[in-house]
């Protein structure tokens, strides 16, 4: 953990915080792909950086696969330890690859490369143009859309998951699900007042409740369709029973517990791209490990058994 500060790594363990809630940074690269923009949609030009542990790079992973952009954007894997120097390519761990496009050691090079005075924290995903040699975009929600739809001349695969008829309803299911779950597990386990994790892990499980409500009757989030609003939301539920619900203090009710939401997970992990893109045992090492101020032995606790996430190896797939 750690930032960039005037070009400069600074080590830092902690997260920041206001009023003792968790305040997530803006991320720092918004570019677009497109004919308006300096970057075009091109074979191979792009890179997507990421690491299997994380969320947010995650879902840039279930639309790649889902947009057949595996041969068009190719991709890196950080290693799950994140530690003094952050994000590293170290190979020590089965999944990591190492970085195949300089021989840097630390993920905050490929942000010194595009600016060398840039003040910023170092994350994941990060899409890379290989022409340009600078970063396009950082935003995970961003990239997928991105990959929803700037690359379909080149794949031949024009599926639509943020369709125009629906995305009024996707729009909604994201505001709702960002701030109380996505976010929200972040919120309960960064806290460092009572009051700021009282509050949202409150936000939290009304959230689940309200989910627990709509897959009573719904197959997916809008309109019994796969959308972009699905692709947002499941990489949280994939960690929450693993990882969330002892290290985060997420510890009211796990996934598990909740009959229709755990059904709605076990039926998404049946789709190739979010099977075959889960990687258990990188979560798990990354948030135990990783997380010092949380778990200064760098414990990995068991997980709950049983649960729809049991289908999916400790080891995960290596088809990402």
């Amino acid at each position: 953990m750690g930032m960039l500060i005037n070009g400069i790594w600074k080590h830092d363990f902690s997260f920041p915080t206001k009023d003792g809630a968790f305040a997530r940074s803006i991320s720092s690269f918004r570019d677009q792909i497109g004919p308006d923009s300096r970057f075009q949609a091109e074979h191979e030009r792009y890179h997507l950086i990421v690491s299997y542990a994380c969320p947010w790079a995650h879902r840039t992973l279930i639309m790649r696969q889902l947009k057949s952009l595996e041969t068009i954007i190719p991709i890196s894997v950080v290693c799950p330890d994140m530690l003094e120097h952050g994000w590293t390519w170290s190979q020590q761990h089965a999944g990591s690859q190492g970085c195949s496009l300089y021989q840097d050691d630390y993920l905050y090079q490929l942000y010194q490369r595009t600016d060398p005075k840039i003040t910023t924290r170092v994350t994941v995903p990060i899409l890379w143009d290989k022409k340009l040699q600078t970063i396009v975009n950082n935003e995970s929600s961003d990239i997928i859309r991105i990959f929803n739809q700037a690359f379909n001349d080149l794949s031949g695969n024009y599926h639509d998951y943020y369709p125009e008829a629906l995305q009024s309803d996707i729009d909604n299911w994201n505001n709702i699900i960002y701030p109380a779950v996505n976010n929200g597990v972040y919120r309960c386990g960064f806290a460092t007042t009572q009051e700021a994790y009282d509050h949202a892990i409150d936000e939290l499980y009304n959230c689940l409740n309200t989910l627990e409500a709509h897959f009573r009757t719904n197959t997916t989030l809008a309109q019994n369709q796969l959308t972009e609003a699905d692709i947002r939301l499941l990489p949280t539920l994939l960690r929450f029973d693993d990882v969330y619900h002892t290290h985060f203090k997420c510890s009211r009710r796990r996934i598990g517990d909740y009959k229709n939401i755990n059904r709605y997970l076990g039926e998404m992990l049946d789709t190739d791209a979010v099977k075959a893109t889960t990687h258990r045992q990188q979560i798990k090492r990354h948030y135990y490990f990783s997380h010092r101020h949380i778990n200064p032995y760098q414990i990995i606790a068991e997980s709950p058994i049983p649960q729809a996430l049991d289908q999916v190896t400790n080891e995960g797939t290596n088809q990402a």
